[in-house]
């Protein structure tokens, strides 16, 4: 994962925290990798019968998202964790699952990265194999992978094929959003005298939240994140913003075709 581009802050081994592996160090406790490193991903890799312990414990430190590699999980185990992460602000993705892949941005699972081509096609698979399978076909195709999400196959799960398809659906920005998106940041390079890539950069500082990390020397870092990352919500409220931007320059940005579909209709997907 670390190899992928994962940003990976951490580990957690109970009695092994303070030393490190694979220069990330290691904690003795979920809650400890979520206040000391800002972890809000948790991927768990324990034997069937800590696995549902594991899962509650990410749950409770409050992670966000929750992974679980784990196949065998006694169903009994299984049904105490699923009821118990029901009041959390949390998803649970598996168990008995390859995991999840962005292509060519980040993985957190154990599928093999190189299969994975960055595309417009989203992909939900109950079946680790055939997720890998999947994928090649669909970039043999020339088509390429937005998300993969490998749901998992076990009689119980945290992710259904539909709540997996409706977060991949959103997840990613669309077609219509892109084109639009460069076809005004094309206009306003000409307005003010910037190349293309330079005016991505301009209003990618102007308009979206710094992304704040700290060096393991200590040193704080503050970095323009990706467009490449907003879902469709947050896409829209960057172009509409980038509208009203404009207008102030004196700037009226065309409403082409892709207008209505980008900022509308994808609005009512949502």
């Amino acid at each position: 994962m670390i190899e992928y581009g994962t940003n990976v802050v951490g580990g957690v081994t109970p009695g092994k925290g303070g030393s490190t592996h694979l220069d990330r160090p290691v904690f003795n406790t979920v809650k400890d990798a979520v206040e000391k490193a800002g972890a809000d991903t948790s991927i768990i890799f324990v034997p069937p019968a800590f696995a549902a312990d594991a899962i509650m414990e990410a749950a409770e430190a409050g992670i966000k998202v929750i992974i679980c590699i784990t196949e065998g999980i006694p169903v009994a185990d299984m049904i105490k964790a699923y009821d118990y992460i029901k009041g959390k602000d949390c998803r649970l993705v598996g168990p008995n699952c390859p995991g999840v892949i962005t292509p060519e941005e980040a993985k957190v699972g154990i599928m093999p990265g190189f299969v994975f081509k960055k595309g417009t096609v989203g992909i939900v698979s109950k079946s680790g194999t055939l997720t890998y399978e999947a994928a090649d076909q669909v970039v043999k195709q020339g088509l390429g992978i937005t998300t993969a999400i490998g749901i998992g196959g076990d009689p119980i799960i945290g992710t259904t094929t539909k709540e997996a398809v409706v977060t991949i659906q959103k997840s990613s920005r669309s077609d219509a959003q892109n084109r639009l998106y460069f076809y005004w940041v094309d206009i306003l390079s000409k307005e003010v005298g910037y190349s293309k890539d330079e005016m991505h950069l301009v209003l990618a500082d102007k308009f979206l939240p710094k992304i704040e990390f700290t060096t393991k020397k200590g040193k704080k870092i503050s970095q323009i994140p990706s467009t490449r990352k907003l879902n469709i919500d947050e896409f829209i409220d960057y172009i509409c913003e980038i509208e009203m931007f404009s207008g102030e320059w004196g700037i009226k940005l065309p409403h082409n075709q892709d207008y209505k579909i980008a900022v509308y209709n994808e609005y009512t997907k949502t």
